[in-house]
């Protein structure tokens, strides 16, 4: 049974901590049976309740919405081209995957919830119920899969890793002026991300910047628990921290996360409240610097443009079904993510193909 939701831990003044096991129950290279990718999820879910973490969370793809079919692979993980790293962890959770792994997460009184990397997998997400929502930085522009996100009025957790600072200000009015509930977590995305990089005292331009929002921070830092307790220190309510069993393991995130024994310590030092004794000097920073997302090199891999998702007749009203958000934006020739309402309600001026980019003048 679930002790607590997240604005009620919120309200209460606590830190909200994330075990994020995103896609870690892929472990090796090989591909395992689906039976061996939910064995290994509970495993985790099992790790992160004895660490003393309030919620899991996970990530989950729909290939066909979210990434085009283009060879290209990230500088993050070289272990695989991204268009069929998406397709195996699509493969690799069903719907009945999450479903049973929602409840038995459930039943060991963790909140569950997964970032969505498209609308199809929101919608997917959605028809479980999960409780709220993470959107990761890549996406907090895809007006497709947040207008969805939206219209569920459950809250929205995003990270700040791909945008400047006035992108970051569109989305956030964007999102509050549609009366959703908002955090906004502080991250720089590199992986591992040396402790140098940081510039925490973003955290406190973000809440003063933002009195009505709540504020944390997305962690890739490795090795001790310095930073993420200094972003505590600073003020930060919600902690973001990959998890993994083993950072040996293969995959993506595995190199970047906190093992269970780390993230015990790291939640033991809230509860204690061993953060205040940390110097946050080092990674203080300046606080009306620009975001790095402003130039993060992850921006045209992850970055989205809009596509047709169906074949379409030319006199077509565009309505939002036939419109996907896809990456990597530096290879369609189509609109930004954000542009969805300049198109929607008009007509296609000819005929289009399914995952032809949608352009200002593809529509009248």
């Amino acid at each position: 049974m679930i002790k607590k939701d997240f604005q009620k831990i919120i309200a209460d003044g606590e830190v909200f901590v994330i075990a994020e096991i995103g896609k870690g129950f892929i472990q090796t290279k090989e591909d395992q049976s689906v039976e061996t990718y939910l064995k290994n999820a509970k495993e985790l879910v099992d790790a992160a309740l004895e660490t003393g973490v309030q919620a899991v969370k996970f990530q989950t793809h729909e290939y066909e919405d979210e990434q085009m079919n283009i060879d290209v692979t990230s500088p993050h993980f070289k272990g695989s081209d991204r268009y069929s790293w998406v397709k195996r962890n699509t493969n690799a959770a069903s719907i009945e995957f999450w479903k049973e792994l929602k409840e038995y997460t459930e039943s060991r009184g963790l909140i569950f919830f997964s970032t969505p990397m498209s609308r199809k997998s929101a919608e997917k997400l959605q028809s479980l119920d999960v409780p709220l929502w993470k959107v990761g930085s890549g996406d907090v522009e895809d007006h497709v899969m947040l207008d969805f996100l939206i219209e569920t009025k459950k809250s929205i957790i995003i990270s700040t890793g791909m945008v400047s600072l006035s992108q970051l200000d569109e989305v956030v009015n964007y999102i509050t002026s549609k009366g959703s509930p908002l955090t906004v977590l502080y991250c720089v995305s590199e992986y591992p991300c040396p402790s140098e990089k940081f510039n925490l005292s973003t955290i406190k331009y973000l809440k003063e910047k933002y009195p009505n929002l709540t504020i944390g921070f997305s962690d890739h830092s490795v090795g001790d628990n310095t930073v993420p307790l200094a972003a505590v220190a600073l003020g930060a309510q919600v902690i973001e921290k990959h998890f993994s069993l083993s950072r040996d393991f293969w995959g993506s995130d595995h190199k970047v996360s906190m093992t269970p024994d780390e993230m015990k310590d790291f939640v033991e030092a809230i509860k204690l409240g061993s953060y205040k004794n940390i110097d946050v000097a080092p990674f203080l920073g300046k606080k009306d610097r620009e975001l790095e997302g402003a130039t993060n090199q992850f921006r045209p891999y992850f970055n989205k443009s809009l596509v047709f998702g169906r074949d379409i007749k030319a006199g077509e009203t565009i309505t939002r079904d036939m419109v996907f958000a896809m990456r990597p934006r530096m290879y369609i020739d189509g609109l930004h993510a954000n542009k969805l309402h300049d198109v929607l309600g008009k007509k296609a001026k000819k005929d289009f193909k399914k995952y032809d980019g949608i352009k200002l003048d593809s529509v009248e």
